[in-house]
């Protein structure tokens, strides 16, 4: 069970983890802690230093300390965020033997003190970390999460409403697949108020829209270096609803019985974690675009070697 503290850890205080602590002290959330570990640890005592420094004018107080894993047997949510940086022209597939490796003894020692919450994976391959975090650490798979296509679902719907001129929060469309070149844009059910975006915009401009959320990461860290604003704001949101009990729809990236592998796909998101996935429908052309991406993840994990 949940410990029901709201106390979360975020493990690596790089530009991600930095930036999601930030973010969360700058809204109103449910979280009361946070504790930042770091494996170079003068880097997570500096971030918890600069963050406490503006409590004063933070719109909410949160307590905020550097730790160890051992302090994780009492949180509620470990946001994994560590690993190795994804540098211009490589793929977040290149990242994986590096950060495969990373993880299970990052897991092995959190999973040592005890912790029975709810993981958050967001550090890249996402996808196959959210898999293998699953594996390494033996918790049911609902209380395993990735950030999946969370971030690339934002940028569809902020793609479209520039199109047509109305807020992004009133495109309800979807990302979906695994968070990187194989990811897909479901416009069969993609719509505003009813109306299907694909009777709104011509096909030339859909698919203009699925290339720029494809490889939008890719140009921003040609021109500065890394993401992590976009992901932040992201994963505070799946934060919120998971402490919350929001029981909002989300595209997470879970464990998928049936593909035996995590992608991102629309589920429910509540206290207990993933509560369940939704039956979304596609066209035959999404069904296969889908099994593509995949097969590429199941390639991805039965290659490595543990």
């Amino acid at each position: 069970m949940l410990m029901d503290n709201n106390k979360i850890m975020i493990v690596g205080t790089g530009n991600v983890g930095s930036s999601i602590a930030f973010a969360l002290m700058n809204q109103r959330t449910p979280v009361n802690e946070i504790i930042l570990t770091d494996i170079i640890v003068k880097d997570a005592e500096g971030e918890a230093m600069d963050l406490r420094d503006a409590l004063s004018v933070a719109p909410s107080f949160i307590k905020i300390r550097n730790g160890t894993y051992k302090d994780a047997r009492d949180c509620d949510v470990i946001i994994i965020t560590a690993g190795a940086n994804q540098k211009p022209g490589e793929t977040r597939m290149d990242l994986l033997k590096k950060n495969v490796n990373i993880l299970k003894g990052m897991i092995e020692q959190i999973m040592d003190s005890g912790f029975n919450g709810i993981f958050l994976v967001v550090t890249n391959p996402m996808d196959i970390l959210t898999y293998f975090t699953m594996k390494f650490s033996g918790l049911p798979a609902e209380k395993v999460i990735g950030s999946g296509t969370v971030l690339d679902s934002a940028r569809l719907r902020t793609r479209v409403s520039g199109y047509l001129d109305i807020n992004p929060k009133s495109v309800h469309a979807y990302q979906i697949g695994e968070h990187g070149d194989t990811e897909l844009t479901v416009w069969s059910s993609a719509d505003i108020g009813g109306q299907k975006v694909t009777e709104l915009l011509p096909k030339e401009t859909l698919n203009e829209i699925s290339n720029f959320v494809k490889n939008e990461a890719y140009d921003i860290i040609e021109k500065k270096g890394a993401t992590y604003y976009g992901i932040a704001s992201c994963v505070v949101d799946i934060l919120n609803c998971i402490l919350n009990d929001e029981m909002r729809v989300l595209t997470v990236s879970s464990y998928d019985n049936f593909s035996g592998t995590s992608f991102g796909f629309p589920s429910i998101i509540g206290r207990k974690g993933i509560v369940r996935r939704i039956d979304m429908k596609l066209s035959e052309k999404e069904g296969i675009e889908l099994q593509k991406s995949i097969n590429a993840l199941k390639k991805a994990i039965s290659s490595v070697k543990i």
